[in-house]
């Protein structure tokens, strides 16, 4: 960046401005394949920083077309949506306050972390359902602007469902609140003559005019982060016009986020964990249909990949589940390592977990679902003591372990997060799990939120082979057609970022495209917020922008 330009911006801005080069490279990265290095990274201290960033980069951006400004909370993303050759805003250092809990609505800002905004809720008995796996390292923010969701999204739904209010900063300049609106209050919106005024107008339009095509176009599957959520603004049924719908999930691409309202839940007293071992996957829609009436609160599995992953390191999860010594690690995980030393393995293992305040109903679940599935003849266990810790252990850090005990080879998030109909796993898993297996060069995990639908396949790689740079668009291409096939989405967490933009044109088709174009462009009409997310996508770009290097992701402190 223009040094004149840095001077002005240091001269603007209360907090930090850092163009050092370990400040520019540790922004370079998140838990994405890609590496793209910022000018300069701004810590704002106040909201009246992040107005006065969007007004400086307002003001330069004609004669400087490539600023922009790119918001980033703890950096976790795996799509490349918290990275970007211009401006990094970090909220992790000031914006990290927790506001006061009122019937069950906390008020956040964006650099909170997860772990630490659950460590207050549950000291009220209360939880943010829809935390992701990556709860230890994660912030708010970037659970708010990629509408995160995860082992409890099958019962409770994502976090679209428990956002009440944004306080955001748009292009003006200016801090605006989006909340929902009866037909009274948004008539009041759209009669102001401001910016603000013109914004509600020309969503209402758009959304109004296209209403059919938009609900047409929603995903008919239970998770969905890709593209901008156009056919929830407007509900009809409610009389209920929200602004949180659209800006919930766009990854930044529309403005910046100041403090978000959360809607928290009840915590379950009691636990109950069935445990299905599947040496194929025959009998899985039967399954699933025996299961799903019974409302469990998560519905996981991980495949035989990624139980071996477990055994080879058992030492760490016997240290993270607080069993001392080699002995009795061997002895805590001794059943697995006999299948897998004899061959028998299973293919799948499924976990099911009821939760409630009734253990007696909780029970009654359980032999409800082992009466339901004996004409399939399963192998199944209870989860008890223990035994229910270490599945949710293996379930939740296989993806760590990836990243941080194979040396010699690294992670490759691309196509980590489809969602089908779970009647579908069955066939579609093999047939995507065959295109992988088409390139030996890939190594990979299956894990997933059954319940769901959505699985998310995790290929370890040599990032600096040639055939393993090639083989990403193509295989990315031959999936995300399999998902489009099956009426799918590409991503039902992760959200869009570098790697999954180019391919929503094929999931959506021209016409939403061209709708999702225009809402960016109503919000941002001078493109400063997250340039190449959401819309305008380029997989040139993107891949020309794998790491060359890769240094394993720490967990922040």
């Amino acid at each position: 960046m223009n040094p004149a330009l840095i001077d002005e911006l240091k001269q603007l801005i209360k907090g930090e401005v850092a163009t050092d080069e370990d400040t520019l490279m540790k922004h370079s990265h998140d838990a994405s394949l890609f590496e793209v290095k910022p000018q300069v990274v701004v810590f704002p201290k106040d909201a009246a920083d992040v107005q006065a960033l969007v007004k400086f980069v307002a003001k330069h951006k004609k004669n400087h077309p490539h600023l922009s400004l790119t918001g980033r909370s703890a950096g976790t993303d795996m799509g490349g949506g918290s990275i970007n050759e211009s401006i990094i805003v970090d909220f992790m250092k000031y914006f990290t306050h927790i506001g006061e809990l009122k019937n069950n609505i906390a008020t956040v800002e964006p650099g909170v972390f997860y772990r630490d905004f659950e460590k207050q809720t549950l000291l009220q008995d209360l939880i943010f359902p829809s935390y992701p796996a990556s709860r230890e390292l994660c912030a708010l923010g970037g659970i708010v602007n990629n509408n995160s969701g995860g082992e409890k999204s099958l019962q409770y739904g994502k976090t679209e469902r428990y956002v009440k209010r944004t306080k955001v900063v748009l292009s003006d300049g200016n801090v605006y609140e989006f909340k929902p609106l009866t037909r009274q209050k948004l008539r009041s919106k759209l009669a102001k003559d401001d910016f603000e005024g013109k914004l509600y107008k020309q969503i209402y339009k758009l959304v109004t005019k296209n209403y059919e095509l938009l609900q047409k176009a929603k995903p008919q599957v239970s998770k969905n982060s890709a593209g901008y959520f156009l056919w929830n603004i407007w509900d009809k049924e409610k009389d209920i016009f929200d602004l949180n719908k659209v800006w919930v999930g766009a990854q930044g691409t529309l403005g910046m986020l100041l403090e978000a309202d959360l809607e928290l839940v009840p915590v379950q007293k009691h636990h109950e964990m069935e445990i299905i071992f599947l040496h194929n996957l025959d009998h899985l829609g039967e399954i699933i249909d025996a299961v799903l009436p019974l409302q469990p609160e998560s519905f996981e599995s991980y495949d035989d990949n990624t139980l071996k992953l477990a055994l080879r390191f058992f030492p760490e999860f016997a240290k993270q589940l607080g069993i001392p010594g080699l002995v009795q690690s061997g002895l805590a995980f001794a059943p697995a390592f006999i299948e897998m030393f004899v061959g028998k393995l299973p293919k799948l293992i499924v976990q099911i977990d009821f939760a409630g305040n009734d253990p007696e109903e909780l029970k009654q679940k359980i032999t409800t679902l082992r009466e339901k599935l004996k004409p399939l003849h399963p192998e199944t266990k209870i989860a008890i003591d223990d035994q229910e810790k270490r599945y949710w252990l293996v379930r939740r850090e296989s993806f760590n372990l990836l990243r941080n005990k194979i040396r010699d080879k690294h992670t490759a998030p691309f196509i980590d997060d489809f969602v089908i109909n779970p009647h579908d796993i069955a066939e579609v898993i093999p047939q995507i799990t065959a295109v992988v297996a088409k390139h030996p060069e890939f190594i990979y995990t299956v894990a997933g939120h059954v319940g769901d639908g959505n699985f998310h396949i995790i290929p370890l790689v040599d990032i600096n082979n040639p055939n393993v740079r090639n083989a990403i668009p193509e295989i990315s291409d031959e999936v995300y057609k399999i998902i489009t096939k099956y009426h799918g989405s590409i991503t039902g967490e992760h959200n869009d970022g570098l790697i999954r933009t180019p391919y929503l044109e094929d999931m959506y088709g021209k016409d939403i495209i061209k709708l999702f174009e225009e809402t960016k462009h109503i919000f941002d009409p001078h493109g400063i917020f997250n340039p190449r997310k959401k819309v305008h996508g380029d997989l040139k770009y993107a891949m020309s922008h794998i790491r060359t290097n890769w240094d394993t992701i720490k967990v922040p402190k």
